[in-house]
């Protein structure tokens, strides 16, 4: 008979290791939802940084990349939706927000109760808090263009169409959001170069 007296939640949270983002496309190099949420975080806080050193802004850091890491926890219930699939069309990506809300509440109910609200916030905070939100937005665009540019790198064609994709969405961005133009012109081109590369510069 289980304990109901432990909680699952970490276990849960822990199998973003076993979600495979990109399902429709050819990989060359499978990635993970917790690769994903890592790099992400790591992204986010640089934007965060360079807004706060470079553009007189005053985000919070620790909030921002716990968010980061957390934006996609209900995929564990849900997997990896694929980004054609999931906003093809209002109704889809309506219905789709509710089953994330419902997997958040899954989530959510498998910690103790005097803990709950301290990670509730953090979900609230990911949709409520607007600059927060658009940063990590940009962080996680960051990190699917990125990906794509890895694979080009390594001449795999299928990411091409949604590297443009994701291109175009990002100089939208850039023009609201000047650390996201800086780690642009300062830290992309480096994923296109070799090892050595990348050492030497």
């Amino acid at each position: 008979m289980l304990d109901k007296n432990i909680s699952s939640f970490y276990a849960l949270v822990f199998r973003q290791k076993h979600i495979q983002r990109w399902g429709l496309m050819r990989n060359i190099f499978p990635e993970t939802l917790a690769q994903h949420s890592s790099e992400c975080a790591m992204i986010a806080h640089s934007l965060a940084v360079i807004g706060n050193k470079l553009y007189g802004k005053s985000y919070d850091t620790g909030k921002i990349v716990t968010m980061a890491l957390f934006h996609d926890v209900p995929e564990v219930f849900t997997g990896d939706m694929p980004t054609p699939v999931k906003y093809a069309n209002p109704v889809i990506r309506k219905e789709f927000a509710e089953i994330e809300e419902q997997s958040t509440e899954n989530l959510l109910a498998k910690l103790p109760v005097e803990l709950k609200s301290g990670f509730s916030e953090i979900f609230e905070n990911i949709e409520k808090d607007s600059e927060c939100y658009r940063l990590l937005k940009a962080a996680d665009r960051l990190c699917a263009y990125i990906k794509c540019m890895e694979e080009e790198k390594y001449n795999n064609s299928e990411f091409s169409s949604a590297r443009k994709g994701i291109e175009e969405k990002l100089e939208e961005t850039k023009k609201e959001l000047p650390e996201l133009e800086y780690f642009m012109e300062k830290f992309l081109p480096a994923f296109d170069l070799t090892l050595d590369q990348q050492q030497e510069i």
